[in-house]
């Protein structure tokens, strides 16, 4: 069963398990190969594993709008969970003296024929 380290192109690479030996697991990881993904099958041992943490904020986020829409149910109301884009930041007015202003300008061109 698989010991060493995976080839390096697939280190940080997200995947599916598809089987479960006594220390490795096999992941079926994409790869872009030319113009098409292939689907590559690989053990790695357990000790070059960790679980994916990149659904966690939407599971989160699932469990508190099912509260939010319980809560609204049981005081009668309706609430929308959409989110919502930021949206543009609050205007504001830079103030200065005559004296703090510096012009940029670019220097003027000089030709120098040697």
């Amino acid at each position: 069963v698989q010991s060493g380290m995976p080839f390096s192109f697939y280190h940080g690479r997200t995947g599916v398990v598809f089987n479960v030996n006594r220390n490795a697991l096999g992941v079926e990881v994409t790869k872009v190969v030319g113009n098409r993904q292939l689907r590559k099958r690989l053990h790695v041992n357990i000790a070059h594993l960790k679980k994916s943490r990149c659904n966690e904020s939407f599971l989160k986020r699932i469990k508190e709008n099912d509260q939010k829409k319980r809560d609204a149910k049981l005081q009668g109301q309706t609430v929308v969970c959409k989110r919502q884009p930021e949206g543009p930041k609050d205007m504001k007015i830079v103030q200065s003296t005559g004296e703090d202003v510096e012009v940029l300008a670019p220097l003027p061109f000089i030709e120098n024929y040697f």
